[in-house]
C-alpha cells in the first residue's frame, strides 16, 4: 500500500463519525430579469432546480412568478425551470423559488468502514458512466494532459485506480492555491489552472477530474451552494463545486480538493467525504438545457440563464438565502 494511502485507515475514525451528520434548512433562490435590448421580441429564462439523491432530500418546493413556467428534466438527472415571455413582460420579471432540504454528509462506505467492503452493484449505477470518461470543452484529454496525469501517478508509484486518484488529489491540493485574484480563474479551464496554479473550486476540480479521466478513471462534476458551518440564516454569496470518482472496488468516492487546500487539517477527510454544509444543484458541464438554448452549451449551470431572441442576456440579478430548521 502506498504511504499516502495509510491515512485512509483512520481518517473517518478521527474526523467524522460513521453515522453521517445531517443538516436541514430552507433555501431561497431569486432571479430577476434585467431590462432587455430595444427591439427584442421575446425572452427565455432557465433556472436550475435541486433534485434529491442519496445525499440530500428536497421537499416543499414553491415557485412564485407572474409568468407561466414548466419544470423540465434535463441531462444527467438535472431538473430545471423554463419560461418564455414577450419582451414587454420580461423586464424586471422575478422568479422566487423556495424549498426545504436535508443534506447528509456524503461518506464513501468503502473508505469509512473499519473493514472495507465490496461495493454493491447499485453503487455503480449511473447511465452516464461513459460520459464521465470523456473530455469537457475546457477540460480536454489531449496528449499533454494525458502526459501530465501519467507523470503524477508514475511519480507516486500508484498502481490501482484508488491509488492513482489519491495521487492526483494530493498533487492538486499540493500544487494549486485557492486564489481568486486577477483574471482567468473560475472557468474550470484545466490549462489555465495547470499554468497559473491558482483559482477557485472550479479550477481545482478541472485538474482533478481531467487527470482522473486521462488515466481511465470516471470522474464527475457537481455544483451547488456552500453553507457556513455555523447554524443560523443568511445570504449565500456564490457557488461551490466538487467532484467524485469511481472505481469498481469503492464505488463513487466524494472529493473536495479546494476545501482541502483551504483547510489543510481536513485534507484526509475531503478524500472520501463531502460535509453536510452544502446543497447540490446540478451535475455535469457543457450542458444543453431543456428546451435547448440557442447559444453554446453552458460551461456549468448554477445561476439563472436567459436569452433575448436567442442571444445570451447579461445582467441577470440573483440572490440566495438559507435558514436552518431547528430539530
Amino acid at each position: 500500500m502506498l504511504s499516502f494511502l495509510l491515512p485512509l485507515l483512520s481518517i473517518f475514525a478521527a474526523d467524522a463519525p460513521l453515522t453521517p451528520r445531517s443538516r436541514t434548512f430552507t433555501f431561497e433562490y431569486t432571479a430577476t430579469v434585467p431590462p432587455v435590448p430595444a427591439g427584442t421580441d421575446s425572452v427565455e429564462l432557465w433556472l436550475p432546480v435541486p433534485q434529491p439523491d442519496a445525499s440530500q432530500q428536497t421537499s416543499h418546493l414553491s415557485i412564485h412568478t407572474s409568468a407561466p413556467y414548466t419544470l423540465q428534466a434535463a441531462q444527467y438527472g438535472n431538473l430545471l425551470l423554463h419560461l418564455k415571455v414577450p419582451a414587454a413582460q420580461a423586464a424586471n420579471l422575478q422568479v422566487a423559488m423556495k424549498f426545504e432540504a436535508t443534506r447528509r454528509e456524503h461518506l464513501n462506505p468503502y473508505l469509512s468502514s473499519p473493514a472495507p467492503r465490496k461495493v454493491r452493484r447499485a453503487d455503480a449505477a449511473d447511465p452516464n458512466m461513459a460520459r464521465w470518461l470523456q473530455p469537457d470543452r475546457l477540460v480536454p484529454l489531449d496528449g499533454k494532459i494525458k502526459q501530465w496525469a501519467q507523470e503524477v501517478v508514475t511519480k507516486a508509484q500508484a498502481k490501482t485506480d484508488l491509488e492513482k486518484a489519491r495521487a492526483i488529489y494530493e498533487h492538486v491540493v499540493s500544487t494549486v492555491t485557492y486564489d481568486k485574484t486577477g483574471q482567468g480563474w473560475g472557468r474550470g479551464d484545466i490549462y489555465y489552472a495547470c499554468d497559473a496554479r491558482r483559482g477557485n473550486c472550479t479550477d481545482f476540480h478541472a485538474v482533478f477530474i481531467g487527470y482522473c479521466r486521462a488515466v481511465g478513471i470516471p470522474a464527475r462534476f457537481s455544483i451547488g451552494f456552500p453553507l457556513p458551518p455555523e447554524r443560523g440564516q443568511g445570504e449565500i454569496k456564490g457557488y461551490h463545486c466538487w467532484a467524485e470518482f469511481y472505481t469498481p472496488e469503492t464505488g463513487w468516492v466524494p472529493v473536495d480538493a479546494s476545501e482541502a487546500a483551504k483547510n489543510p487539517a481536513r485534507r484526509n477527510y475531503f478524500f472520501g467525504a463531502h460535509d453536510e454544509n452544502r446543497i447540490e444543484v446540478t451535475r455535469g458541464r457543457d450542458l444543453v438545457l431543456t428546451p435547448r438554448q440557442d447559444s453554446a452549451p453552458l460551461n456549468y449551470f448554477i445561476y439563472p440563464y436567459a436569452e433575448a431572441d436567442g442571444k445570451p442576456l447579461t445582467g441577470m440579478q440573483q440572490t440566495f438565502r438559507f435558514q436552518d430548521v431547528k430539530p
